[in-house]
């Protein structure tokens, strides 16, 4: 394509050290997160500024925003199976 091109250009890729200092960030703000008992990032006041901080510094917004979005999905989905399972112990005894 040409210089005048409408498409948008791609951000650089991360490179490995780039990702795992994401990743480390967002495990730190996680684990802040469940200590002061909290699913929603954002939602935790100022209790975890400093790791939230570190987060955000080092993550892609579009990754902030999925790793967020994840963690909210798979307390969901861990709640589901966990009310599966009980269903089906219920189920089970109901049968003996």
């Amino acid at each position: 394509m040409g210089a005048n091109s409408s498409k948008p250009q791609q951000e650089a890729q991360p490179t490995r050290q780039e990702r795992q200092k994401c990743w480390e960030g967002r495990d730190a703000y996680f684990a802040c997160l469940d200590r002061v008992g909290v699913l929603k990032a954002g939602d935790e006041g100022n209790a975890c500024q400093a790791e939230d901080k570190l987060y955000q510094e080092n993550c892609a917004k579009s990754w902030v925003a999925y790793f967020n979005q994840r963690r909210i999905l798979a307390e969901q989905q861990k709640n589901r199976l966990a009310q599966a399972s009980t269903q089906a112990q219920d189920a089970q005894r109901s049968t003996r």
